[in-house]
C-alpha cells in the first residue's frame, strides 16, 4: 500500500525525480562537452583527402595564400587558402553542399564533398608516415 502525498503516490514521485534528475545529467554532461569542443586549443595543420589519398598537407599558421584544384574522375574542386583558412572556393558538384560550408573553423566538422569524395580536414600531424629532407 503506497502513501499519497498531494494526491499523487509515492512511488510515481520518486520516479519523477530520477527521470528529473537524470535529465539534468544530461543537460549538464551536454554543456560540458560542448565547452571543451569549443575551447580546444585550435589546429592549424590541415590535409585535403580525395578517394582516400592524402593530396595535400599544410600548416595554416604558415601557408601561402594559394589556390589549387582537386580533381576526381573529370570534376573539379577549387580550394583556397587565404588569411590562414582553406575553404572550397568553388566546386562542379550539383549540391554545392561544400562551397556553403564556407571557412574550415572546427575540426569537429570537417569540409566534405561527397560526390567528388573530397574531405577537408584538421589534423594533428600523426598520419605522416615519414619526413624527408
Amino acid at each position: 500500500m503506497c502513501r499519497k502525498a498531494f494526491g499523487f503516490s509515492v512511488g510515481a514521485v520518486m520516479k519523477n525525480k530520477v527521470f528529473i534528475i537524470v535529465i539534468i545529467i544530461i543537460f549538464v554532461l551536454g554543456i560540458v562537452g560542448s565547452a571543451v569542443v569549443l575551447l580546444m586549443p585550435p589546429k592549424s595543420r590541415i590535409r585535403v583527402v580525395s578517394d582516400g589519398e592524402t593530396v595535400y598537407t599544410a600548416d595554416l599558421r604558415t601557408a601561402e595564400d594559394t589556390v589549387f584544384d582537386v580533381e576526381y574522375q573529370g570534376h573539379v574542386n577549387t580550394v583556397e587558402i587565404k588569411d590562414h583558412r582553406i575553404r572550397v572556393k568553388e566546386a562542379d558538384c550539383p549540391d554545392q553542399t561544400c562551397v556553403r560550408m564556407g571557412w574550415l573553423s572546427s575540426s569537429a566538422a570537417p569540409i566534405v564533398c561527397l560526390p567528388h569524395k573530397l574531405v577537408i580536414e584538421f589534423t594533428d600531424g600523426a598520419d605522416v608516415d615519414a619526413v624527408t629532407r
